[in-house]
């Protein structure tokens, strides 16, 4: 491809840190994709005849079919990369005029471009995938709609929520992430063909035409910058690791759910593992392996980052390590989202494990609180004579609603007269029964989210249908 300003052959520890093909072998299609429509811009520009055009496009098709039909990267080939393959090929099947394909093309615009129409379709992937988890995510809570469990601050009981309303919660994360990936998705989807190696081509091509072609919003407008940036592979990763870090979260959860000190769900066993010494052990690996791999995410964010930092214009080489950072972050974060929507297909709450544990810690002295400002006492102040009531519980080893009425009303003298209609109001049904307000966890409001989850799910099926 460059051998004439060369008298030998390059060194094979070179070739070793230098030849791409294993790994950009991932882009034939949209190699291919993008070789066909530059023959019809290079056709249109004068360069190629219609004839030539026509031939030019039936070679790329074998060689498209070749493709397809191997099992491995063509290392044999000696190929440099799978842009030389291609050429080679073409050259192979319709002869000298394979050649002629290149005219006013570089690697540099080639490859960008490829590498564009390959995140563009992953990150369309993803996305599908994101909302197959958000919708495992809304099944489980319409399966738990009722169940109440302690809801935790400090890793510390705090108030009650229902299952249903800590499911929305991760459900309103990957719907962000979505948002994310979707904006990375915009910004990868322009054209660099035509830019050339950095200062354009020379020749007359409808780069306009030629975007529209590949399905992009337009061409990239600066040749420099199309050539030599790769912030969209950066932007992706990073909208990748995001994501991670929410399964993560959600993984922790459950590990944490699932043990023997919690036990407020069980995972089905096709999701977990044994133990080759303690019989009685299941162990939620597939939880912990969807922990692990954010913190890979997050070194492939910032290992890539380091690598564009002190990049000067246009291209180096060392742009080459973007593919493989972005097909391995997104291929995991494929793995995981999949594996999340298994897992949470699986998972039941233990209703009475989780309402006992919500019965537990004092987690209505809020609700008490609430009480005592309804009859006119300062929040803060209230606040103050709930404590105190709750170190009284505590200190006779009872519930908060199970102190004596005269104990209750001598620490918070508003009560007195109250009891009888505030007590019920005590229970964990009326504690989560009273957060009303948009986005709180009372039974209505948690329906009416549901609702919202399954129609958005809906409208996002309906728009990736209509793009596709």
């Amino acid at each position: 491809m460059w051998g004439g300003r060369f008298e030998g052959g390059p060194d094979p520890l070179f070739r070793a840190v230098n030849d791409s093909l294993p790994v950009d072998w991932r882009l034939v299609e949209e190699d291919i994709a993008g070789s066909v429509a530059w023959s019809r811009a290079i056709e249109r520009a004068g360069i190629l005849s219609a004839d030539e055009g026509s031939r030019v496009r039936e070679g790329l098709a074998a060689v498209l079919e070749e493709a397809r039909s191997l099992q491995a990267p063509p290392i044999e080939s000696g190929a440099e990369d799978v842009h030389t393959w291609v050429e080679q090929r073409l050259t192979a099947v319709v002869g000298p005029l394979g050649k002629k394909l290149h005219t006013g093309r570089s690697r540099n615009d080639q490859v960008a471009t490829d590498l564009r129409l390959w995140v563009r379709r992953a990150i369309d992937e993803r996305l599908a995938e994101v909302r197959a988890a958000q919708a495992s995510l809304v099944s489980l809570g319409e399966r738990h709609e009722i169940v109440i469990l302690p809801g935790y601050t400090h890793l510390q009981r705090a108030q009650p929520v229902l299952a249903a309303h800590w499911a929305l919660a991760y459900f309103e994360m990957l719907e962000r992430d979505a948002e994310r990936l979707a904006d990375a998705r915009a910004r990868t989807n322009w054209c660099p063909l035509g830019c050339g190696a950095l200062a354009g081509t020379g020749f007359a091509i409808d780069r306009e035409a030629l975007a529209q072609e590949l399905g992009f919003f337009g061409p990239c407008l600066n040749s420099l910058d199309a050539v030599a940036d790769r912030d969209f592979v950066l932007e992706t990763i990073n909208a990748s690791a995001a994501c991670a870090i929410h399964l993560s979260k959600l993984a922790e959860e459950l590990i944490s759910f699932c043990s023997g000190e919690f036990g407020f769900v069980t995972l089905t066993d096709s999701m977990t593992s044994g133990s080759s010494l303690m019989p009685q052990k299941k162990n939620p690996d597939a939880l912990e392996l969807m922990r692990a791999k954010a913190g890979l995410l997050i070194g492939r964010q910032a290992g890539f980052a380091a690598v564009l930092k002190g990049l000067p214009l246009a291209y180096n080489k060392d742009l080459q390590e973007d593919k493989r950072a972005v097909f391995e972050t997104l291929d995991e974060l494929s793995l995981v989202l999949r594996v999340a929507s298994r897992v949470l297909d699986g998972v039941s709450f233990v209703e009475e494990r989780c309402r006992t544990a919500a019965a537990q810690g004092y987690s209505n002295a809020t609700d008490l609180a609430d009480e005592l400002v309804s009859l006119g006492v300062a929040f803060r102040e209230a606040h103050e004579q709930v404590g105190r009531a709750v170190r009284a519980a505590i200190a006779k080893g009872v519930a908060l609603e199970e102190l004596g009425d005269a104990e209750l009303v001598g620490i918070c003298p508003a009560l007195d007269g109250e009891l009888e209609r505030v007590r019920p109001r005590l229970t964990l049904e009326a504690s989560v029964g009273r957060r009303v307000a948009l986005g709180g966890s009372s039974p209505e409001r948690v329906k009416e989210a549901l609702l919202r989850a399954r129609e958005a799910l809906g409208r996002a099926q309906e728009e990736a249908g209509s793009e596709a």
